[in-house]
């Protein structure tokens, strides 16, 4: 089953109104593969989904970088999915690693007042019930990679996610491990296709070969202009979630890298 090429890139916390202007700018003006090869969404801080969303060429889309795990209430300093739905937002990013380590979201769930908070799953099952199509990202550390646990972080991770929904068809997966975000290292594309063969199996296995066939698992930790064919060209790499290099000229080159798959 073909398997349109996905490419997300993650802003994250950075940006001024008239630097995410200028990355817009670059975006609108560049030459890209057809929207019939790749699906590209942008994910700008929060403040700038709306300047982003009216400006942005309409064939590339907006996510937003995380959503609440329920309906909106008294929850400082969250965003809802109603909110994303009412400003016509159609993605969203949930269970990113900086998320995972430096906020504590996880597979299991913490306590608050006796309620049951962020569970990443819940979190995914939420916003797909709400209307939003998910970028779910999985990974692992470098201490899980050297002790040899990747596969059993990663499928501990899909399956926290694959428990609470029945319907993938607005789901992407991307494999993101930790010890290559933002760091210049980057799994080798053999590294990549491994783990990317390996999740695709466990979704056979454990949800339907018709999930595992369809599912887009895309590739994130320091991609790059100089990396990207490399990689786009294994078999189980559908694409890339890129943090630095998506608010770069370069990203555009990324994008560009669908037309490897696109001509295998």
């Amino acid at each position: 089953m073909a398997r349109k090429f996905f490419v997300g890139g993650n802003w994250k916390c950075n940006g001024t109104s008239e630097e995410v202007k200028k990355i817009v700018s670059i975006l609108n003006d560049g030459k890209v593969a057809s929207a019939d090869v790749v699906d590209v969404v942008v994910s700008p801080p929060f403040v700038f989904l709306p300047l982003v969303k009216s400006s942005l060429r309409p064939e590339f889309h907006v996510a937003a970088q995380n959503c609440w795990v329920k309906k909106g209430g008294a929850y400082t300093g969250e965003i809802s999915a109603e909110m994303l739905v009412n400003l016509d937002i159609p993605w969203v990013i949930l269970g990113h690693s900086e998320r995972r380590q430096l906020l504590s979201e996880s597979n299991e769930a913490s306590c608050l007042c006796a309620k049951r908070l962020y569970f990443v799953g819940d979190k995914v099952a939420y916003a797909l019930s709400k209307g939003l199509k998910v970028i779910a990202c999985v990974g692992e550390t470098l201490e899980q990679r050297e002790s040899g646990a990747t596969m059993d972080v990663v499928a501990a991770q899909t399956k926290a996610i694959a428990e609470r929904i029945s319907d993938w068809t607005n789901v992407v997966v991307a494999y993101e491990p930790v010890w290559a975000i933002g760091t210049g290292k980057v799994a080798t594309p053999a590294q990549a296709q491994e783990v990317h063969s390996e999740l695709r199996k466990w979704l056979q296995t454990n949800v339907s070969a018709d999930v595992a066939a369809s599912t887009r698992i895309i590739y994130g930790g320091s991609v790059s202009g100089a990396n990207c064919k490399e990689l786009a060209a294994q078999p189980d790499v559908d694409g890339f979630l890129v943090g630095g290099a998506s608010l770069k000229p370069e990203f555009v080159d990324i994008i560009n890298a669908a037309t490897v798959k696109s001509s295998a």
